[in-house]
């Protein structure tokens, strides 16, 4: 996951709320910080994406694959 797919993934999932989320949700899986702190830190995308969808209660389906611009062939 690029962090320009990160930041449409978290736009799309939290609308208006997402710039609240990546600054202020502590994620415990990413040392106590935020989602803005662990990209500063260079914790890769994708791993702030489901440490925050996590966090966040984001079901299951909603996680994988989002982000994209185009869906991903086979």
């Amino acid at each position: 996951m690029r962090r320009s797919e990160f930041e449409r993934a978290v736009e799309a999932e939290f609308g208006p709320r997402a710039a609240a989320l990546m600054a202020d949700l502590v994620l415990p899986s990413m040392g106590d910080r935020t989602a803005k702190q662990a990209m500063d830190a260079g914790i890769p995308p994708r791993e702030i994406w489901l440490a925050l969808c996590e966090e966040a209660d984001v079901p299951l389906d909603r996680r994988y694959g989002v982000g994209r611009l185009e869906p991903r062939r086979h």
